[in-house]
């Protein structure tokens, strides 16, 4: 009640008998009295333009031991990511290790064939007749993996590789040859 007292003189909200039993408050009761002049010389630095000194409390900040074993590492880390941001946009990765391999197929009957698969993004690639004797080859690089791939022959007829006999069957009804390369 004392406070709310103090802050409806200090803001000028009492009334006429208000004031009087709070001067009257003030005189009977030391604290009430010492507690008001407080506030009344904190609103008047407040209300003032300049504030010569900002009254303050002084804090002494303990650093822990871990603080300063942490703070080193810290800044070691930093300066590590540093360093493996610098390497990885500066140094080329190493090369994908590949072989090459030889595809061959047997189809005299036909005037164009065709091999297509997964280390060629499934698009197609002709393959080189071997003079007049029926059969169609081609040399590419595969890396070490996985690949599934199948000849088109005549641009619209697929099959699987006769000398692989690990298989599956593909989206479209067909067959691929899944060939196991090692680097």
């Amino acid at each position: 009640m004392k406070d709310y007292m103090i802050s409806m003189f200090i803001d000028d909200e009492l009334s006429l008998d208000e004031k009087i039993d709070f001067v009257e408050a003030v005189h009977s009761d030391m604290t009430f009295k010492d507690e008001t002049v407080d506030l009344l010389h904190q609103e008047k630095l407040i209300r003032s333009e300049v504030v010569a000194r900002v009254p303050g409390v002084a804090i002494q900040a303990k650093r822990k031991f871990a603080y300063a074993l942490l703070r080193p590492l810290g800044l070691f880390a930093s300066g590590l990511a540093a360093a493996a941001i610098i390497l990885f946009f500066t140094v080329d990765p190493p090369a994908r290790r590949t072989v090459p391999y030889r595809f061959v197929i047997y189809q005299p009957d036909v005037d164009r064939a065709e091999i297509t698969g997964s280390f060629t993004g499934w698009d197609a690639i002709p393959m080189k007749p071997k003079g007049t004797s029926g059969y169609w080859e081609i040399i590419l690089e595969l890396p070490d993996g996985e690949h599934r791939f199948g000849y088109i022959l005549e641009g619209r007829r697929r099959m699987a590789d006769p000398t692989i006999p690990t298989r599956e069957k593909d989206d479209f009804g067909g067959e691929n040859s899944i060939l196991e390369v090692h680097v």
